[in-house]
């Protein structure tokens, strides 16, 4: 980690309190950054490696809307073969540079049959379906060992959030998220299953870091693009459709996403 740290430190004067990690078909958001700084994660001493088409795997630090933000672009999973330290290496690396604040985005299925391809959800709550937690093992990493999640998803920032959404005529909707493993597809029973305990959307990112950000006190704000819905709700699902949406998403997630910065924080 100590690496890590030091080689972004020596090529960025900067570290913002911000950073943005860019889900599935989301990563062209980082072309809005201004006086971009590009750093490869293949580069970064420690740095796992995503292999997952629509994750092209670079930190970029740049301006948006005035302020000093970081784009993630390129998360790494679980089903990658990744351990869930490596899941969650990011967000233990940006802690450690000094961000309070996440937004976390993803690509999603619908669930909840009023979320149709293209609703944009922000995460009140989610369910971990993972059966992983970062937090397993020694707790040397300064957290408390059995740190609150009551509240992971801040509500004040999420407000703020649906606010600037408002003003600028995007509709959004609200609704609570729950992660699995992956990387196959869920069955129709499972997603019967997931709407019958409370979820509304799914997907295989996200809660290891979220988790991992509650942990260290961070403020999170999580955003949801429903892409495709679940099994059984339409007809056989693939990722190549995922990323089409996500694309097809982007200018209505760039407003979002600047209005958030401009007037959030």
């Amino acid at each position: 980690m100590q690496d890590a740290i030091q080689y972004i430190r020596t090529r960025v004067n900067r570290v913002p309190k911000l950073a943005l990690i860019l889900g599935s078909g989301l990563g062209s958001l980082a072309e809005s950054a201004l006086n971009a700084i590009v750093l490869p994660t293949a580069d970064i001493p420690d740095y796992p490696r995503s292999t997952v088409e629509g994750h092209s795997g670079k930190l970029i630090f740049g301006e948006l809307e005035g302020s000093d933000v970081v784009f993630l672009q390129g998360r790494v999973h679980f089903y990658e073969g990744h351990n869930i330290r490596n899941v969650t290496f990011p967000i233990r690396l940006l802690h450690a540079l000094g961000i309070t604040h996440l937004v976390v985005t993803n690509a999603a299925g619908g669930i909840n049959d009023t979320f149709r391809p293209g609703t944009i959800m922000f995460i009140h709550d989610h369910i971990n379906m993972t059966g992983q937690n970062p937090l397993i093992g020694p707790n040397g990493d300064g957290g408390p060992r059995f740190p609150d999640m009551s509240n992971p998803y801040d509500s004040d920032w999420l407000r703020k959030a649906e606010h600037a959404a408002l003003k600028r005529g995007i509709a959004t909707r609200k609704g609570v998220y729950i992660g699995v493993l992956g990387p196959s597809y869920e069955t129709k029973a499972e997603i019967k299953f997931f709407r019958t305990i409370g979820a509304d959307a799914v997907g295989m990112s996200t809660v290891p870091e979220v988790i991992q950000a509650a942990y260290f006190g961070m403020k999170v704000l999580g955003i949801s693009t429903i892409t495709n819905m679940a099994s059984g709700m339409q007809g056989p699902l693939n990722h190549q459709e995922v990323m089409d949406m996500g694309i097809a998403m982007r200018s209505d997630l760039e407003t979002l996403v600047k209005g958030i910065v401009q007037e959030t924080l």
